[in-house]
């Protein structure tokens, strides 16, 4: 699209209850040129989309009196408008994500938002209107249909955006590649997709290749008939007839020999398996969902992984980022586990202090949500009072690695304290140790940003005036000129 097309004037219309949420986005979007049309409940955002209809855009909250948003994308959807739907809601969940998006919405905004946020939002969708044609048909009721104890948790922006992704891709049969390290989840999202999939009454069928022997793997995929091989007593019909009809999900991908990449691969292109010992191929009819936690293209580039293997399976890329990188999952995530296992396990009402909250939040959890969901069985299974305490995941602190202690940043500024503290001549104790800690922290952010000032300064939440006087403060050399 050019450039003309995406500042067009847009018809809007805002149905929200709460009346400064209509009064920013009128304000807002009426002075970049666009005519705002605002509502306060679900019955009158219909009254409007009949009678001063057609609109371009229309940001709908997700729980309004009358009709929700999520109602109202079916309306207009009846309607057979092409309104592109932007859902607004102050509840970030798993459910909601999915839906909106399996409806038809073209975004998630989550309140409090930023005005940049719906500016883009309008000129994005002014300019993928038949991309949105292509996600509107998806299918509906997902999140009732997957247990809570198998379903995805978490608020960051990074699962938001894995939530997103699972709606717009569950109706197609593309092939998915999930990536991401060892307990993370991807199973789980393997399992989404699957659910939210016109296959969700078919089998949903796991198979972990790093977990079965090379030998035995073969005939784990594809089957074998009597007597194929020695111990081959009774025919077997494979992973991949089984999941006819449904969805095969190859965890662990990157430890498939290599030798059997290339039978995969042909079954991928022909749709047709040929059991060990068999000579007839039969046809099966299944959707591959594929996750690793190796780097494929590295993969690839040392010989360990084919090429055109790789391109198959990853149609539709799904990165899960580590626990560590999404810290603000951990208190949802660790309320979460507390919940269910407390009922399950029968010990009654369980509950995490906010100093808990805060000492899990510090830790690092190599193991990512796996090693989180264990942590908090064995602290409920050994605490002595119902309310969950730091010293109850003291086993946290036990040495990681070669037999050092991960301390958290806390920790360590205290021991800094102390030890300056220990100082015969101490003195200016805090602005000695507050440069310490800021100095690392400007670095990193401005590394992190190719050295752009004014990038630096939004990701650090200061005005560029207070960061270029820092810089100077702390003696930060520039790579060059700015």
């Amino acid at each position: 699209m050019n450039e003309r097309a995406a500042e067009r004037r847009a018809r809007i219309l805002v149905a929200d209850d709460e009346a400064s949420i209509r009064f920013v986005l009128r304000e807002a979007l009426g002075a970049g040129g666009h005519e705002v049309f605002d509502v306060d409940s679900g019955e009158a955002a219909i009254e409007a989309l009949s009678s001063q209809g057609p609109f371009d855009i229309a940001f709908l909250d997700i729980r309004m009196p009358g009709p929700s948003g999520l109602e109202l994308i079916d309306r207009i959807r009846a309607l057979g408008a092409e309104t592109a739907v932007v859902v607004i809601t102050a509840q970030n969940t798993f459910e909601n994500a999915v839906e909106a998006m399996k409806r038809g919405a073209l975004d998630y905004l989550v309140k409090p938002f930023r005005l940049a946020e719906v500016s883009a939002l309008v000129e994005r969708a002014l300019r993928t209107r038949d991309l949105e044609r292509e996600v509107r048909q998806l299918r509906r009721e997902v999140g009732a249909r997957i247990a809570p104890g198998d379903r995805l948790v978490g608020r960051s922006d990074a699962l938001l955006e894995v939530f997103k992704t699972i709606g717009r891709v569950a109706r197609s049969d593309v092939s998915v590649l999930i990536t991401g390290e060892s307990g993370t989840g991807k199973e789980l999202v393997a399992r989404a997709i699957h659910v939210a999939s016109p296959r969700a009454s078919g089998a949903f069928v796991a198979v972990n290749a790093a977990a079965i022997p090379r030998e035995l793997l073969e005939s784990e995929l594809f089957g074998h008939e009597r007597g194929a091989f020695t111990g081959a007593i009774e025919a077997r019909a494979g992973r991949f007839r089984e999941a006819s009809g449904g969805t095969l999900f190859l965890d662990e991908i990157g430890d498939m020999p290599v030798e059997l990449q290339a039978k995969l691969l042909r079954v991928l292109q022909s749709g047709e398996v040929t059991a060990v010992g068999g000579r007839r191929p039969e046809h099966v009819d299944v959707r591959i969902i594929a996750a690793t936690h190796r780097d494929l293209d590295a993969e690839v580039k040392a010989g360990r992984f084919r090429e055109d293997l790789l391109y198959r399976l990853r149609v539709v890329p799904i990165h899960l980022p580590p626990l560590r990188e999404r810290p603000e999952d951990i208190p949802i995530l660790a309320e979460h586990f507390v919940s269910r296992y407390s009922e399950e396990m029968g010990t009654g009402p369980r509950f995490l202090a906010e100093a808990t909250l805060r000492h899990l939040s510090a830790y690092p959890w190599p193991g990512n949500v796996r090693e989180l969901e264990n942590a908090i069985k064995r602290a409920l299974v050994l605490a002595s009072s119902e309310v969950l305490t730091p010293e109850d995941f003291a086993f946290l602190e036990t040495p990681v690695g070669e037999g050092r202690t991960r301390a958290t940043l806390e920790q360590l500024m205290a021991e800094e304290a102390r030890s300056a503290l220990s100082e015969s001549a101490a003195r200016d104790l805090y602005p000695r140790l507050m440069e310490r800690a800021e100095r690392p922290l400007l670095v990193a952010v401005l590394e992190h940003t190719g050295w752009n000032q004014i990038r630096a300064a939004a990701l650090l939440g200061i005005n560029r005036n207070t960061l270029r006087k820092k810089i100077v403060e702390l003696a930060i050399e520039l790579p060059g000129r700015e």
